[in-house]
């Protein structure tokens, strides 16, 4: 096996865990084999009906052609999305591989390879008579962060096991940037932080470290003014301070999360423990302050930003889809490089509940920003026109702005890649689902099967298929909200907080088996968040539950109730809870002296997972309910 075929989508060359291949993890059934069956044979598709249909991989055509003049369609970034549904393809061919998927990825590469100007740059949106120059809006242009999606989508194809014209058209491209902004070319950085963490990747799969020395200046260069001012502030794309010396995660969620990853991947290359720390120091600040329950960030629309610490209200989240899987991919670098269990812990949390949220359940229509409190029904988006960023209580199939469905996309056919890891005396399981794990360890191969009603249900179960005669080390995650409750049925070597180990000789047909809590909980929110005082939310297991109107009487709102945490039941179905809806006389202001007079309703409600929502038409929804008695109970704060 190559090295290049090793490590999905991220493989830095030190690092405590070492990350599997996608020919050494293999989702077998479930809730994530359901989502990558979805992924393949109806968002895949979907994603590429709508980008020809609009016009935007046409225009790699007319690029080729020379017919583009100002012909383009949709904005400057849209590149970007058509190089996402490819590195979608490529991991999807190396989880299973399909004829006709390979044909029209072949074809795809083809098209946009037949747009590459003879010294490497592509780009679809600049350069041409009717266009701007090159490198004339490092601002907003985007050049930089579409060639940096070319390149993960090349690392994708290097990584499943090819090296053709995808990974060629990459290195080209490559080079030409390095030309332009290496040593002794432009002071130039994007202002769309993300070509740091693909050139680092570029490097690692190639072993060009050019493209790494490149990454590290376009690091060093990030918050010293070198991009040109900005309506919302130089902080919006983190051009206020260096990289190193941030102490949150601020501005634009998408881009503050895509530098955070490209730094720590330069940090991790380089050996610089204190960029390592500043990340990581980031990270913190900002999963304490200023992150939803639901794993998703940003509570801002306009700038789609994060906002204040503990400025999370939840009618007014975006969370937006892009931003919890920009989250993910920097938990997963940072699970790599430390090794420590919170890390792991935040990626379910946001994968299962702010992610998966995104897709409909036909996987053609998704949810761009993801609010926690929908207060309106909302109408029904067309099936067949754009929409605008969706703020509603239904998904849209396509945007103006379609970053989200085709990270989607990619995110689902390698999701399997973030479950487990490896090192020289053991295996590391860190997700939980139907999977298969099979490497090799410097004593000898491992097969182990993870199977269970995991997230549904609290079981796992992991079987032995192979194992060397030496002993190894089994590592398995337990999840924060389980720390202490959790029942294993072989005594552990070692148990701390976030994992337990058992360390022996493994034999085929050996099995152990896990069981976590599966009751819901209640959790209440910091009380330094306005938004959420005087109300508390349910999970069950590592999912977020909600309510919504679908399941109250009819003519109810979930605006207008209020629920105490003791009448919760859980059930095999899941959870339900008796809910109250006041009944209040007219006024005419909404304020007075004195607590108006109310009689309630009273009707038991079923709680849903977060993502499985809106699958039913229009509908109000919330996570956070307002206690009936108005005060949470002292020393039970969890969660945001």
């Amino acid at each position: 096996m190559s090295s290049a075929k090793q490590g999905g989508p991220v493989r830095p060359s030190t690092s405590v865990w070492r990350p599997l291949g996608a020919d050494e993890v293999k989702v077998t059934g479930g809730l994530w084999r359901q989502k990558q069956r979805l992924n393949a044979d109806a968002i895949l598709v979907h994603c590429e009906e709508w980008m020809e249909r609009i016009g935007w991989i046409a225009n790699f055509d007319r690029a080729a052609a020379g017919t583009m003049g100002g012909d383009h369609s949709g904005i400057e970034f849209v590149d970007s999305e058509v190089y996402k549904l490819l590195e979608a393809m490529a991991w999807e061919l190396g989880r299973e591989h399909s004829g006709a998927l390979a044909n029209r990825f072949h074809a795809l590469a083809e098209r946009v390879a037949a747009a590459q100007e003879a010294d490497g740059y592509l780009h679809t949106s600049f350069g041409r008579p009717g266009q701007p120059p090159r490198y004339s809006s490092l601002e907003s242009g985007h050049e930089l962060y579409c060639f940096g999606h070319l390149f993960q989508a090349a690392v994708a194809r290097m990584r499943t096991g090819h090296d053709d014209i995808l990974p060629q058209v990459a290195c080209r491209l490559a080079d030409h940037v390095y030309e332009q902004f290496g040593p002794g070319g432009r002071i130039g950085v994007c202002g769309h932080p993300e070509v740091e963490m693909a050139l680092a990747e570029l490097a690692r799969a190639t072993g060009e470290q050019r493209y790494l020395e490149l990454a590290v200046l376009f690091i060093e260069r990030r918050g010293t003014g070198t991009l040109g001012t900005h309506p919302f502030g130089q902080e919006y794309f983190q051009d206020d301070i260096p990289v190193g010396r941030a102490e949150t995660m601020r501005g634009h969620a998408v881009r503050a999360l895509y530098l955070a990853s490209g730094a720590l991947d330069v940090a991790t290359e380089t050996g610089d423990e204190g960029l390592c720390a500043a990340v990581r120091e980031q990270w913190a600040n900002a999963v304490a302050r200023r992150t939803y329950i639901t794993g998703g960030v940003g509570s801002h629309h306009q700038d789609e930003a994060f906002g204040e610490d503990f400025e999370l209200p939840p009618d007014r989240a975006y969370a937006e889809t892009c931003a919890g899987i920009a989250s993910v991919m920097l938990s997963w670098r940072l699970l790599l490089a430390t090794g420590e269990d919170k890390y792991a812990d935040l990626i379910e949390r946001t994968l299962l509940n702010n992610v998966l949220a995104s897709p409909r359940a036909d996987g053609r229509a998704f949810y761009y920003a993801n609010t926690l409190h929908q207060r309106v029904p909302g109408l029904v988006p067309s099936e067949h026109q754009l929409s605008h960023r969706a703020e509603s209580g239904l998904r849209a199939p396509w945007f103006e702005v379609s970053c989200c469905p085709t990270n989607v996309a990619r995110t689902l056919a390698s999701v399997g890649l973030y479950f487990a890891t490896a090192s020289d005396d053991g295996i590391q399981l860190h997700q939980y689902g139907d999977y298969q794990v099979a490497t090799a360890l410097p004593a000898g191969g491992v097969t182990l099967h993870v199977s269970g009603e995991y997230p549904d249900g609290g079981t796992v179960e992991v079987t032995v298929i192979e194992a060397p005669a030496e002993e190894i080390t089994l590592r398995l995650r337990v999840p924060a909200w389980a720390v202490g409750t959790a029942v294993v049925t072989e005594t552990p070597t070692t148990r701390a907080p976030g994992h337990i180990e058992i360390r022996r000789v493994f034999r085929a047909g050996d099995s152990l088996r896990v069981t976590f809590p599966a009751e819901a909980r209640v959790v209440y929110p910091d009380p330094r968040i306005d938004a959420t005082r005087g109300t508390f939310a349910v999970e069950q297991g590592p999912l977020v539950l909600v309510l919504e109107s679908v399941d109250l009487p009819a003519g109810w709102s979930v605006n207008e109730i209020t629920a105490e945490p003791d009448s919760i039941i859980t059930n095999d179905a899941g959870a339900t809870i008796e809910v109250h809806r006041h009944l209040v006389a007219p006024a005419p202001w909404p304020y007075s002296p004195r607590p108006a007079g109310q009689e309630a309703e009273r009707a038991r409600a079923r709680l849903i997972p977060y993502h499985r929502w809106a699958n039913r038409g229009p509908a109000t929804m919330r996570t956070w309910i307002p206690l009936t008695s108005r005060a949470a109970p002292a020393g039970q704060m969890a969660g945001h």
